[in-house]
């Protein structure tokens, strides 16, 4: 006869505790838990607040009540002189000024060109004209002098008569040019139709301003100074700029040049 045998269940201890082992974390899962909750326990980090930017002011003209930043030194015009948005013929005219009138100097050379203060903006004017003191007025003749020059009478040798008035009248007028061009060389000078008169700086812008206020009466052709061209036909644009060639000299700017008709 068989005997049939129980299944004998498993019996545990009160002292012991029942574990489930379908529940318990895997060592992993608990190692992740673990580190979660320390950082969870630790104070946030915030980012560090962008400081605003701060606003750059734009160019701007100055206030007629602003004084400027630079030191500026008083200068004369020592002829009527153009004056331009930037250094160059090539930028824009804003006005002529008489001779003899005060303006600003900043100081500020490029080239041959200075920079001034007109009104609430800088300008640029040729530096050749500007004079540390205010020039004496430019005396005025009713009529053109026809007297020999003291020189003496060797300058005007192989000159064409409106030449030889032009050499006594600029004479006569500024005794202090002491140097002169007559008939040399070919083209006006060849021809005994041109003069050079040997001056620089003011006293030469003031021989060109004489000759040129008295173009009709000397038959004048064309007045070259400074790198400059001057002719009676386009009279109304002034003073023209003229090319580099290369010299002091060559571009007229210790005499001045004039051609008759």
């Amino acid at each position: 006869m068989t005997i049939p045998i129980a299944a004998v269940s498993q019996v545990t201890t009160a002292d012991e505790p029942k574990v489930s082992t379908a529940l318990q974390p895997a060592p992993e899962a608990a190692r992740a838990g673990l580190r979660a909750a320390s950082r969870s326990s630790q104070r946030l980090e915030l980012p560090l607040p962008v400081p605003a930017p701060v606003p750059v002011p734009r160019p701007r003209r100055l206030a007629k009540t602003e004084k400027p930043e630079v030191e500026l030194s008083p200068r004369w015009t020592a002829a009527r002189l153009n004056v331009w948005s930037r250094p160059g013929e090539g930028s824009r005219l804003l006005t002529v000024l008489d001779t003899a009138v005060k303006v600003p100097f900043t100081g500020a050379v490029e080239g041959a060109w200075a920079e001034i203060v007109r009104g609430d903006r800088t300008a640029w004017v040729r530096k050749a004209y500007l004079v540390a003191r205010k020039p004496s007025p430019t005396r005025q003749f009713a009529s053109v002098s026809g007297s020999s020059c003291p020189d003496g009478s060797s300058v005007e040798s192989g000159l064409q008569p409106n030449a030889v008035q032009l050499y006594r009248a600029v004479c006569a007028a500024f005794p202090a040019v002491s140097g002169w061009g007559g008939r040399s060389g070919s083209g006006d000078h060849g021809a005994g139709r041109a003069l050079d008169i040997m001056s620089s700086g003011s006293l030469g812008a003031a021989v060109a301003d004489y000759v040129r206020s008295h173009a009709a009466s000397f038959g004048v052709s064309e007045v070259i100074f400074a790198q400059r061209i001057w002719t009676p036909v386009r009279g109304s644009e002034g003073w023209r700029a003229m090319e580099d060639r290369g010299s002091g000299t060559a571009n007229h700017y210790d005499h001045v040049h004039v051609s008759v008709s």
